[in-house]
């Protein structure tokens, strides 16, 4: 390496530090040197630089307080972590700051500093240059501020993989790492704040609005994005326009005369504050009023905006603002400045001098005029120009507490906490470094880099894979992009009625995280618009369609500017300005203004109707009057009427007609899936249980009475476990019934919208008719044989059976649900179940009434005939009714044989019976009975029957002649005879009352 190059370089590196002197830089030495770019002024002094002499560099003007106060937070961390024990220890950080004036000439003058020192120590020059006060190279820069002055600053770090950690540029184009290789940043990008300002219009239900952006790389992307998220949401752009804070006044003036001229109310602007200030001046001079301005996070709580004179004018402004954070120690640290003890910061002169608007005879200004001043809030003063106004010389005992400046605002600490955390990020990044394992590292074979020797890119690669916890308990770690995602506050601008400055009163938040739809909150609550208002302000195009009406578009115009067309029927508009007409759901239809929708009327079998109060009143009565029936039973049980009717499958029959009665409670009221697939099968299966019982009831005292003599086998047989096994069986096919149906087919509720389009018929779509068929086809099935079985033994003694009213109740089934089956199918609506419900309550009368009501009226009213004599007698007097219709048949067949072979004159015998009276009776008969016998003796009795009369005679008359004839007909007498005794014998043998 030649001296001339050594030369070279030392100059340029000379060169690009000369403009800053002992007092525009703050630095510190240590073994690791960061890098920090601060905007401690707004802008630069225009100047015309018409090249007759040696440029000079331009001069920076307007102090800004906030931008020392966010240094000042580099300094606090960096010494914060200096003392730490844990973190970076035996290391010392130092820092070399600058002021990069808000604009993109300063801070490269400052980013070339950065570069020509780590370029000095990267050609290793010691050899050959005597550097007694050699300063280390910088591994890292915290900034810069704007996203215009990032992407310059950007451009050439990235060319030596110098990593720069912005705390306050949101650009979404700096996420692009192809051309920003070496950017991280401790703010979110703007993708999710013009998307959140896209939400928030759609929120208050605007779609008319103006948008306004910095020329430069913060405004311009911001801008775009936010029109593609107005698109996708139908939100109209009137105008757009490009500011700067060097823009001329003619292009001020143009740019104020399209927002005076414009309809639209709502304002989105993103843009820094210096770049808005001109703008807003302009604005309040001409008080252009009635604006909403939707601001971006940079200039939302700008100290150049936010100021009580312009508030009539910006009042009615909402913006977005970082979340705050906690910096504990930092609110001693700010008041600890001082020009005599902060001397390794020499912006802290310039600080306490536009504090106090005094100056310090001692430093480089020698005059009292100052380049600018600061009472209150930032006002510029024309530095040099002649205009300066006197400052008296400062004390050095002011109290930094007694004047209030946008320094000392510490409540919420935003983009100073961004500065912290960026500060941190490399602290740990270098913390990293300095714990890595050999072996375990990021670079070739898993190498680690020297702490000591430590060099930029080793750090950037360190800053990719970060991931720690900051003091806040939050997790932090760089995306691919390089950015760090985080949430926004919703700020209202509100005027403090305390001293009238301007307070930023958090409305809301908008959480990237949740899903699409649920980020954004806003508490209207709290908004005041204009500073007093509570209603929401109008910013649309068009005029607001009424309710009823809904937007049409105009050919030619914007999407946002329509007319109104009144919504057809079956659709409604309930809100003003709807771009469509909503159709009404499906159980609504829409009244006669379209205005809303009405509930469709509704038809089922619902309780509160006098219909359906009169089938659950009839319905209740049965199960009464079947819980009645069961209570005397119970209570009677020991009685021969109760147990001459089989008490145990009475139990039964009387439970499966109070199932009968409840279930038609289920096809009362609104159906729903389940009672839909519950109410047929409860109905089936109750209706089956009841006829199986009567039917096994009445077959087995007919085939009792049927057979010669009832044996052991009989009893066996017919006893109590065998008939309930024939009433589950006759039931369980019911039930495999409803299970293949409610498998196959399951019935469900339906809501019938094509009859009429204002009325909904709810009925119960029953799956499958042929299934409902084969359930009511089996339960007449069952009641048709137990029809037959009680006509047969319709003339049993009424002890046993009940043959007659069991005939006339099925019937009465028959009746009902024949009937049932045209009206099923002829009805609709609630008529469906009404005609179920009718036929399900007659048929269950009709058993109820018909089966118990005589035997109940005989236990409660006539106790006389509720006796063993009683049963007994009318037993016996069975069995000589069945007697004499075996003599009559004898007698017939008897007369017509004698007739046939000439006629005998003798008598024939009156009986077989008398041929019995002579002998004792094996079994005794009642006592009811015996008196009969006895007043039979000696006489004849007399039996009617409806073919005839046949006389009972306790004497025998033999005949003299045709004795061939009359031995044979002896002979069939006495069969007869013993056919009518074994008839007896029969009968008392199934007494159950011994």
């Amino acid at each position: 390496m030649t001296s001339y190059s050594c030369c070279l370089i030392l100059f340029l590196f000379t060169w690009s530090t000369a403009a800053y002197g002992p007092n525009q830089r703050a630095q510190k030495k240590g073994d690791i040197i960061l890098g920090g770019l601060f905007p401690i002024h707004f802008g630069v002094a225009a100047k015309d630089q018409d090249l007759k002499s040696r440029p000079e560099s331009v001069e920076c003007i307007r102090y800004n307080f906030r931008g020392f106060r966010w240094l000042q937070a580099m300094i606090f961390a960096i010494e914060e972590i200096n003392s730490s024990p844990t973190l970076l220890p035996n290391m010392t950080l130092g820092y070399r700051i600058f002021d990069t004036c808000n604009t993109v000439s300063k801070a490269l003058e400052a980013t070339l500093s950065f570069v020509a020192q780590n370029k000095i120590d990267s050609l290793n020059l010691d050899e050959f240059c005597n550097c007694s006060e050699h300063i280390p190279s910088t591994i890292a820069v915290v900034g810069a501020t704007g996203s215009g002055i990032s992407t310059a600053v950007a451009n050439l770090l990235g060319l030596f993989y110098i990593p720069q950690v912005s705390y306050a540029s949101s650009s979404r184009l700096l996420s692009n790492k192809n051309q920003f290789k070496s950017f991280l940043r401790t703010i979110p990008n703007d993708e999710h704040q013009a998307t959140a300002m896209a939400d928030i219009i759609e929120y208050f239900r605007w779609n008319w609005v103006g948008t306004i952006a910095a020329d430069d790389d913060y405004g311009r992307p911001g801008i775009e994005k936010f029109r593609e998220e107005a698109e996708e949401r139908d939100i109209c752009i009137d105008f757009s326009e490009l500011i700067s804070q060097y823009s001329d006044e003619e292009e001020i003036q143009q740019v104020v005369e399209v927002i005076q001229n414009s309809t639209a109310r709502v304002i989105v602007v993103f843009s820094s504050g210096p770049d808005l200030e001109p703008l807003i001046k302009e604005i309040v001079r001409r008080n252009i009023t009635g604006k909403i301005w939707l601001a971006s996070e940079a200039w939302a709580s700008s100290s150049l905006i936010a100021m009580p004179e312009f508030f009539r004018v910006i009042g009615s402004t909402i913006g977005f603002a970082l979340k705050a954070g906690q910096i504990p120690g930092f609110r001693e640290f700010l008041q600890k400045v001082h020009p005599k003890k902060s001397t390794n910061n020499g912006f802290a002169k310039e600080f306490w001098e536009e504090t106090f608007n005094c100056y310090l005879p001692d430093g480089s200004k020698n005059s009292p005029a100052s380049t600018s001043f600061h009472k209150g809030h930032e006002e510029a003063l024309g530095a040099g120009n002649g205009t300066s106004a006197f400052r008296p010389p400062c004390t050095g005992d002011e109290n930094i507490t007694s004047v209030e400046t946008p320094y000392m605002d510490y409540t919420h600490l935003r983009i100073s906490y961004n500065v912290y955390l960026a500060v941190y990020s490399i602290a740990h990044a270098l913390q990293d470094i300095y714990t890595c394992t050999p072996g375990k590292g990021l670079f070739t074979n898993g190498s680690c880099a020297d702490i000591k020797k430590v060099e930029a890119w080793q750090v950037l690669k360190h800053l990719r894979h970060l991931n720690f916890t900051n003091n806040m308990g939050e997790q932090v770690d760089f995306d691919e992009f390089g950015d760090l995602v985080g949430n926004y506050s919703i700020i209202n601008w509100h005027l403090s009625p305390e001293d009238g400055s301007v307070v930023f009163e958090e409305v809301g938040h908008y959480n990237v995280y949740a899903k699409k739809g649920e980020r954004l909150f806003i508490n209207e609550n709290k908004i005041l618009w204009g500073g007093f208002s509570k209603e929401v302000p109008f910013s649309n195009c068009s005029r607001d369609c009424l309710p009823g009406t809904r937007k049409g578009i105009i050919e030619g115009e914007p999407t946002c500017c329509f007319e109104c067309v009144d919504c057809p029927d079956g659709e409604y508009s309930d809100e003003t300005d709807a771009s469509a007409c909503d159709k009404c759901p499906e159980d609504y239809w829409s009244n006669e203004n379209h205005t809303s929708c009405i509930p469709k009327q509704i038809e089922f079998l619902a309780w509160t109707e006098p219909f359906g109060i009169a089938l659950t009143l009839f319905a209740v009565l049965g199960i009464f009057l079947t819980s009645f029936v069961l209570g005397v039973f119970t209570k009677f049980r020991n009685t021969p009427i109760v147990k001459a009717t089989n008490r145990e499958l009475s139990y039964l029959l009387l439970f499966s007609l109070l199932c009968c009665f409840s279930s038609s409670l289920f096809f009362i009221g609104e159906p729903q899936n389940w009672t839909c697939r519950l109410r047929q099968p409860a109905f089936g299966i109750s209706f089956v249980l009841c006829i199986s019982c009567i039917l096994v009831k009445t077959n087995r005292v007919l085939l009792v009475f049927e057979a010669k003599i009832p044996t052991s086998l009989h009893r066996k047989w017919w006893g109590l476990n065998l008939q309930f096994l024939l009433v589950f069986l006759c039931t369980f096919v019911q039930i495999v019934i409803c299970v293949i149906w409610l498998y196959t087919a399951p019935p469900s509720s339906y809501r019938n919208h094509e009859l009429e389009d204002e009325i909904i018929f709810i009925t119960c779509h029953e799956g499958s008719l042929m299934a409902l068929g084969f359930l009511i086809g089996y339960t007449c099935l069952l009641a048709a044989i137990c029809f037959f079985f009680a006509f047969k033994s319709r003339k049993l003694p009424e002890n046993f059976n009940e043959a007659k009213f069991i005939t006339f109740s099925m019937l009465i089934f028959f009746i009902v649900w024949i009937s049932f089956i045209p009206a099923y199918a002829s009805t609709y609506g609630k008529f469906v179940s009404a005609v179920e419900v009718i036929a399900i309550l007659a048929a269950s009368f009709g058993l109820l009434a018909c089966i118990f009501f005589n035997k109940v009226y005989i236990i409660l009213f006539k106790p006389s005939r509720n006796t063993i004599e009683e049963v007994r007698c009318s037993t016996a007097a069975h069995a000589f009714k069945v007697a004499a219709r075996a003599t009559l048949r004898r007698s017939n067949v008897s007369r017509k044989r004698s007739n046939s072979l000439g006629g005998s004159t003798g008598s024939t015998p009156s009986s077989s019976i008398s041929s019995k009276s002579n002998h004792e009776d094996p079994f005794p008969l009642p006592a009811c009975a015996e008196r009969q016998r006895q007043q039979q003796r000696g006489c004849k009795q007399k039996v009617s029957f409806g073919s005839g009369t046949v006389t009972l005679s306790l004497s025998f008359e033999e005949p003299q002649k045709n004795t061939m004839a009359n031995r044979n007909a002896k002979r069939r007498n006495s069969l007869e005879a013993q056919n009518s005794d074994d008839s007896l014998m029969r009968h008392r043998a199934l007494l159950p009352l011994q």
